[in-house]
C-alpha cells in the first residue's frame, strides 16, 4: 500500500547546491534532485529551511524552481513564505509561473502576528494560485504557532489549502488538529523523528531532511506502516534514529550536517552561505559514520544472503 498523501510518503526538503564561488549551481541543482528521485524521493519541496531559502534572491529562487521542475516527473513544492505578505504574494505568482506542482508557505516570522494577521496572510497566499498551497507551522523557528481554530477555519473555508507541515513537536496537538480537520486535509511530518508517531495519528508522510542520505529507508518505513507491518517500521525506524539526531545541533545546525553528508556521497552541495557558517570540525567523519552505521542496519535487517 502506498501514502495516501497527494505528494507521496516521502517528500525532501532539498539542500540547494552552491558553487565554490558561492553561487547558485543550477546543474548541481538538477542532479542533486534527480539522484533524489532514484533514491526514493517522491516530490521535492525547493528554497526552504534545509534549501537556505532565506538567503537566496528572488532570481534564485525563480531559476531554481524552474530548472528543477523541469528536470525531474516528482512533483516540486515552492517554498514562497516570508515575514511579508505581499512579498509571499509576488513570490507564490512566480512559482506559479515557473511550473511547480504546489506551494510551502510559512507561518509569517520575526514580526510575531496575531492569529488574525496569520489567517489573513495565508487566505491572501493562497488566493494568489490556483496551485495547491502547504502550511508550514514551525513555531521554532517562526516565533508563533499557527492555533487549531485558525488552521482548521483555513483547511475549510480556502480550497486550495490542502494541508500541513506539522514541524511542531506536539503530538498531542497534532492529533486533534488530524481528528478533527476536514476530508482530504493532510499533515505531514516536518520532523523526522516524528515521522512514525504522526503517522500512527493519520499523517500521510514526511517532509524529510534525512532523506538526503536514507530515502530507501524511509521509503520502506511509510510501505513497511502502511501496509500494515508495524514491526517492520518499528524496526526501521529505529535504525534511522541515529540520523534523526544527526540533522541539527546547536554546533552544525541544519543544513550545514546536509551539505557535509552530500559531500561525503559525492553529490552535489557545497558549503552554506552566511550567516550558516562553516561546518565545524570533525563532521564529515560523522557523516561518515551515520552512514556506515546506517549501511550495517541495513545488511543486518536482510539477513544472511
Amino acid at each position: 500500500m502506498t501514502s495516501p498523501g497527494r505528494f507521496g510518503g516521502v517528500v525532501t526538503a532539498m539542500a540547494t547546491p552552491f558553487a565554490s564561488d558561492g553561487s547558485l549551481d543550477i546543474d548541481g541543482s538538477v542532479s542533486l534532485a534527480r539522484w533524489l528521485c532514484s533514491q526514493g524521493s517522491e516530490a521535492l519541496v525547493l528554497a526552504g529551511t534545509t534549501g537556505e531559502g532565506p538567503v537566496l534572491s528572488d532570481a534564485e529562487k525563480v531559476d531554481l524552481w524552474r530548472s528543477v521542475a523541469q528536470a525531474v516527473t516528482v512533483p516540486v513544492i515552492a517554498n514562497t513564505g516570508t515575514y511579508d505578505t505581499s512579498h509571499s504574494i509576488e513570490l507564490t505568482r512566480k512559482a506559479t509561473a515557473a511550473g511547480v506542482a504546489g506551494m510551502l508557505v510559512v507561518t509569517p516570522y520575526y514580526n510575531r502576528p496575531s492569529q488574525a494577521g496569520i489567517e489573513a496572510h495565508f487566505r491572501a497566499v493562497a488566493a494568489a494560485t490556483p496551485l495547491p498551497v502547504v502550511i508550514y507551522d514551525i513555531p521554532f523557528r517562526t516565533g508563533r504557532a499557527v492555533a487549531i481554530d485558525t488552521m482548521l477555519r483555513l483547511a475549510s473555508d480556502v480550497r486550495n489549502i490542502v494541508g500541513v507541515k506539522d514541524a511542531t513537536g506536539d503530538v498531542p496537538r497534532a492529533a486533534r488538529l488530524i481528528a478533527e480537520a476536514p476530508a482530504g486535509f493532510e499533515c505531514y511530518s516536518g520532523e523526522d523523528a516524528f515521522t512514525l508517531p504522526l503517522l500512527a495519528l493519520g499523517a500521510v508522510g514526511v517532509i524529510s531532511v534525512a532523506s538526503h542520505w536514507a530515502g530507501p529507508q524511509l521509503s520502506d518505513m511509510v510501505a513497511a506502516f502502511f501496509d500494515g507491518k508495524l514491526e517492520e517500521a518499528r524496526s526501521l525506524n529505529g535504525a534511522l534514529l541515529e540520523s534523526y539526531s544527526f540533522e541539527s545541533t546547536e554546533a552544525a545546525p541544519n543544513p550545514v550536517p546536509t551539505k557535509a553528508m552530500l559531500q561525503v556521497l559525492g553529490q552535489p552541495g557545497g558549503v552554506c552561505r552566511l550567516p550558516m557558517g562553516p561546518p565545524p570540525a570533525g563532521l564529515l567523519e560523522r557523516a561518515a559514520e551515520v552512514l556506515a552505521a546506517l549501511a550495517g542496519e541495513g545488511a543486518r535487517s536482510s539477513g544472511p544472503p
